[in-house]
């Protein structure tokens, strides 16, 4: 379902001007000046309305975290909210997950955040999905040593699928649960997330932190 165009959205996005980068490729290898002396510098991919943003911002406030959104009419709820909330610490950009290299320079980012990312079911989108190898291998040229992808997703057949993929492009899997609430709310949750953990959805979660890469060669390749 597309999300019904909001109202002024152009004025609302500039009086969020402060919070949303224009030019990201000019930041290539210098995101760190917008918050010297930060401890991480992360990104998530798809960060929709923002709770999620807005959220570990608030929890990691030492932490610089720079989420992307091709859907401006989310971005803006969600730099809102860290407007709202007076965040210095998280800026919003609308880029694409298959030009990460082209924003961030290599080793730059510690974490990579994908969130309840679209599935895109059936075998021919495989190389869609932001799990499969070809993007795995793009988040790894920005990623810093050590680094970590953290994935959360209500898609059982795609989180299965994932737990293959990550070890191709030299990932190393913990944290891995299919039911990351079966105690009560753990950590912070997206707006999708909350909805399904309502509606009693088991949410899938893994960690996956760059190691070396497979002696075999992984395809990088993206389909169109």
């Amino acid at each position: 379902m597309r999300m019904r165009k909001k109202p002024n959205l152009i004025p609302r996005l500039e009086a969020c001007g402060a919070l949303v980068i224009t030019d990201p490729k000019e930041r290539r290898g210098r995101w760190r000046e917008l918050m010297p002396g930060c401890r991480e510098v992360r990104v998530e991919l798809g960060c929709g309305k923002g709770r999620f943003t807005v959220g570990t911002a608030q929890a990691e406030s030492d932490v610089l975290l720079i989420a992307i959104e091709r859907v401006p009419d989310a971005m803006v709820i969600a730099a809102e909210r860290a407007r709202g909330l007076g965040l210095n610490n998280v800026y919003f950009i609308d880029a694409d997950a298959a030009d990460l290299e082209a924003y961030f320079a290599p080793g730059e980012v510690g974490r990579v955040y994908i969130n309840f990312c679209d599935p895109w079911p059936g075998a021919r989108y495989a190389k869609r999905r932001l799990t499969h190898p070809g993007f795995l291998l793009k988040d790894r040229k920005i990623l810093s040593a050590g680094g970590q992808i953290h994935f959360k997703t209500d898609n059982h057949d795609l989180f299965e699928w994932s737990l293959f993929q990550f070890p191709k492009a030299g990932f190393v899997l913990s944290e891995v649960t299919r039911d990351l609430h079966a105690q009560g709310p753990t950590g912070v949750m997206t707006d999708y997330e909350e909805k399904f953990y309502q509606m009693g959805t088991p949410i899938n979660r893994c960690v996956g932190t760059m190691a070396e890469l497979p002696a075999e060669k992984v395809e990088e390749k993206r389909e169109d």
